[in-house]
């Protein structure tokens, strides 16, 4: 194994940041985030390099660009995180046994987290944050379309650490190359936890390889479904939100689902789409209602490979419905566990969807654009989980801990 040496490296980095005073790792989170914005022009050049070699036309561009104001987003959200509270320490239950054995049940840091990400280098700031916020060793594995870019974002948070005397293999960049997955994934006794964030090829990948725990995080496909006792005005509204606030993120809408008694509201539904240029693949019904009224230009037949497509794109399919019965049926067809919403004025529709729709996020008359971990109050996240064991939907700084039994006695022993 060409990288033991770092995975050994990194194991060792935990364990010293475990001894690490709280108020300590906020300073230094304060630091890299001045250390983020003094040095955004070198980020930026790195940056450039990335982006020259991504068509502008790729999907993927907008998750690989950095700007000013991106990068002062990122400042201000590692602010944050070091101004929250941290889990670790916190007594989830305590019991005392009839022998005056007393049993804590305390969080702690999971140790060293490895994370694969593909084109979006804003994941090293964020992922760092976190992980050093809860003391967990981070090992990223970035892909070679953010290569540079990574790069010059290590070197800073590690030459931040150097500075404050802390040991710099708390994160590491591993090589962009795929002999690097594989070993992470391989690394048993090293790595405590692996996360995925990027295409649902990648993801599965991971889980199918990786002899690491693992938890999946990313991919979204996701519906959002207009009722019959739908109200217009909410629903033109996230719709449009949902789809083009940006379409490189994994909450943004992929498919509405309309009833059928609707579709004459369609065209109106649909009408601010057409400035943003979002293609539309409709199906017979849907494609009839909107033919005319919305741009030919701009609008297709569905096929097969509409429906249950993550777009990542200026693109959405349309699917007609004639029942509550019927959007449960073509979501848990093509469900991949992240964000869906319903528009309906219904109360009896709206619990029906709450209760059967198997999401990490259920929203009801709100956009799935929220799906974030910043918006839920938790700080930057570092993905949004789509599993059930451990966690569930945006992962912050409780998330990234497991935790111990710490027994308190005095001399107790177990009869023989």
């Amino acid at each position: 194994m060409k990288l033991i040496n770092t995975f050994e490296s990194a194991l060792e980095a935990s364990r010293q940041l475990n001894l690490i005073d709280g108020t300590k790792i906020d300073n230094v989170l304060l630091k890299v985030a001045d250390a983020a914005e003094t040095n955004a022009d070198y980020i930026l050049t790195e940056n450039v390099k990335d982006l020259t070699a991504m068509g502008k036309a790729d999907p993927m561009y907008d998750r690989l660009l950095l700007t000013r104001e991106r990068i002062a987003d990122i400042a201000s959200d590692l602010r944050n995180v070091a101004s929250l509270h941290s889990p670790l320490g916190e007594i989830l239950s305590s019991t005392v046994r009839p022998n005056g054995m007393k049993i804590d049940k305390v969080r702690v840091p999971f140790g060293v987290i490895g994370v694969i990400y593909e084109a979006r280098p804003n994941v090293s700031f964020d992922v760092f944050g976190l992980c050093f916020k809860t003391k967990n060793t981070s090992l990223l594995k970035g892909g070679t379309n953010a290569r540079h870019s990574n790069e010059a974002i290590v070197k800073i948070i590690r030459d931040v650490l150097l500075l404050e005397g802390i040991n710099p293999d708390v994160v590491t960049l591993l090589p962009a190359d795929r002999e690097a997955t594989a070993e992470m994934l391989g690394a048993v006794g090293y790595v405590d936890l692996i996360i995925p964030r990027g295409s649902g090829s990648l993801i599965n990948f991971v889980r199918d390889n990786s002899r690491v725990p693992v938890i999946e995080t990313g991919a979204g496909i996701c519906h959002t479904y207009f009722d019959k006792s739908g109200d217009m005005a909410k629903g033109e509204a996230i719709i449009f939100n949902a789809k083009t606030r940006r379409v490189s993120v994994c909450n943004a809408l992929d498919c509405l689902i309309i009833h059928s008694e609707r579709l004459a509201d369609l065209p109106l539904l649909c009408e601010r789409l057409a400035t943003k240029n979002v293609m539309i693949q409709a199906d017979e019904c849907s494609y009839d209602s909107l033919n005319g009224r919305y741009p030919s230009e701009l609008l297709q037949k569905a096929d097969a490979e509409s429906f249950g497509t993550e777009f990542l794109d200026y693109k959405m399919a349309i699917k007609t419905v004639n029942s509550i019965q019927e959007t449960i049926k073509h979501i848990t067809r093509y469900i991949s566990k992240h964000s869906e919403t319903i528009v309906s004025e219904d109360q009896a529709v709206l619990d029906t969807f709450a209760s059967a729709i198997d999401a990490a996020c259920v929203y009801l008359n709100v956009s799935t654009a929220f799906t974030d971990g910043a918006q839920f109050g938790m700080g930057a996240e570092i993905g949004i989980s789509t599993q059930k064991l451990h966690a569930r939907g945006p992962m912050a700084l409780a998330e990234l801990t497991s935790y111990k039994y710490v027994i308190h006695g005095n001399g107790q022993t177990r009869p023989s």
